[in-house]
């Protein structure tokens, strides 16, 4: 296998000490994780193809392998899936639209759709929207035979009434009238790169637990996330002042499936973000749209982020019903993106680089407790970028997890792989001595010794784990 400096491997790319460390998300092709998830042979490969793509496909399953275990940066990219391009155009949008829309108007479309939303919408403070829907392994297979299904409004009339009811014009209804169809859609074809991807890992293990697992639960959490620009803030506490709504403390109260994170605040943690102790960083320190945290699932999917910049700046203005504004997509102005991983060998934070029509997974706690920790979950959060401060960003996940009965025997999952892989067990961390970054992730992230115990269901360790972080006494539970 190829390495990158100082004899790394090759996902583990890239340290610029004048930007901050950057890991290139190693890439798979869509069509070569289904030559390697085939099950047409007992090594998962065709025995039609010849002894050098052969060779080429166990070279693709190693890297894939080190990509997401204790050596690599537990995740990776999927690129070149096909008809997945516009549907991710399509919906990314959407998900500021939705943010910006008067709450009149979005319950009503959530409703339509089919939607609902984990975070406390009626928080004027919050930094995140988000918009979710539980997906079903067997409609996700329907779909897929039959192809995208939109809804069509039997009635003219009645639309329109409704239309002159909720004040939405033609044109914004129209914008949304494919919203629940293309979430599903595309949030099928996110399920389904798992279930490759979990059989692959499951033979390169030799066992047979992570699919089964994720077809064991029957359904998986999609969610469309819009990170709000300092733009976007002010739009939102704008509306409430007109609607008369209360300004309202954030509530941390989250989903037991996957909490959103709210943004760190300066003075409590003023180095988070940084790139270890020594050098600079693209982001601000404490500016953070998602906090530090694992993901406790199996497998989290999500699309490479895209961006939007308002057209003017003065795009506040308002009419009784929607905000009136001006936006465009960009590129990454970093070329990132601003998903953020911690390296604990080199106590230090990396920024992933990925293609912008790639599909990201990551590698959840659940993986790694199944896999005996032969995959790695990895710890991370969303930067905001330093100077772009009317930059949004748009994003889709979708959360693949065990059903909650699936129980956990840790007799034999070495609980010092979770030291080594960065958590602390509450005395020390791996490495070198921990820096004031280090220090300070941990203070806030409970580590995993404390949150899973021996026959522990998912249902009882996400409910812990979701205590740890965020009850009456969690590590951000006042963030």
């Amino acid at each position: 296998m190829s390495t990158g400096f100082d004899g790394l491997p090759a996902f583990w790319l890239g340290f610029d000490m004048e930007e901050g460390g950057i890991v290139e998300a190693y890439e798979v092709q869509y069509s070569d994780l289904i030559l390697l998830s085939s099950s047409s042979s007992s090594g998962g490969v065709s025995l039609s193809l010849s002894a050098a793509e052969l060779s080429r496909l166990e070279s693709i399953s190693t890297s894939i392998m080190e990509a997401l275990g204790p050596s690599g940066p537990g995740l990776l990219a999927v690129t070149g899936v096909p008809n997945t391009s516009t549907l991710r155009r399509s919906l990314l949008p959407l998900a500021r639209k939705l943010a910006l829309l008067n709450p009149q108007d979005r319950n009503r479309i959530l409703k339509e759709h089919s939607l609902g939303s984990d975070v406390p919408l009626k928080n004027l403070d919050r930094s995140v929207s988000s918009f979710a829907m539980q997906l079903k392994y067997e409609q996700g297979s329907k779909s897929t035979q039959s192809g995208p299904s939109h809804k069509v409004n039997d009635s003219g009339n009645q639309e329109q009434d409704r239309n002159d009811v909720y004040g939405l014009s033609k044109i914004q209804n129209e914008e949304f009238k494919n919203l629940g169809s293309t979430f599903k859609d595309l949030g099928f074809c996110m399920m389904e790169l798992g279930l490759h991807l979990a059989r692959i890992c499951d033979r390169a293990i030799h066992r047979e637990e992570l699919e089964q697992s994720l077809l064991e639960s029957c359904s998986a959490k999609g969610r469309l996330i819009h990170y709000h620009s300092t733009l976007d803030s002010l739009i939102i506490k704008e509306m409430g002042r007109r609607k008369g709504f209360s300004k309202q403390k954030a509530n941390h109260k989250r989903d037991q499936e996957h909490p959103i994170r709210n943004e760190q605040t300066a003075a409590e943690f003023p180095n988070l973000g940084k790139t270890g102790d020594a050098g600079s960083y693209c982001c601000d320190p404490s500016n953070l749209w998602q906090q530090w945290h694992y993901d406790y699932g199996i497998f989290t999917v999500l699309t490479a982020p895209l961006f939007i910049l308002p057209c003017h700046a003065q795009s506040t203005k308002m009419e009784d019903h929607f905000c009136k504004y001006c936006e465009q997509e960009c590129p990454s102005p970093s070329g990132h993106t601003y998903l953020q991983i911690f390296d604990p060998n080199k106590n230090n934070v990396l920024m992933v680089r990925a293609s912008p029509d790639s599909f990201i997974v990551q590698v959840g706690e659940s993986a790694d407790i199944l896999s005996k920790g032969k995959l790695r979950s990895t710890l991370h959060s969303v930067c905001r970028p330093g100077k772009l401060e009317n930059l949004s960003r748009e994003t889709f996940v979708v959360f693949l997890q065990p059903a909650w009965s699936k129980t956990f025997s840790i007799s034999d999952y070495p609980m010092d792989h979770s030291v080594v892989s960065g958590q602390c067990d509450g005395i020390h961390c791996a490495g070198e001595e921990p820096g004031k970054l280090t220090r300070e992730i941990h203070r806030i992230v409970p580590p995993l010794a404390s949150r899973l115990k021996d026959e522990m269901t998912f249902a009882e360790f996400s409910r812990e784990t979701t205590k740890q972080y965020y009850g009456g006494s969690g590590l951000q539970s006042k963030r």
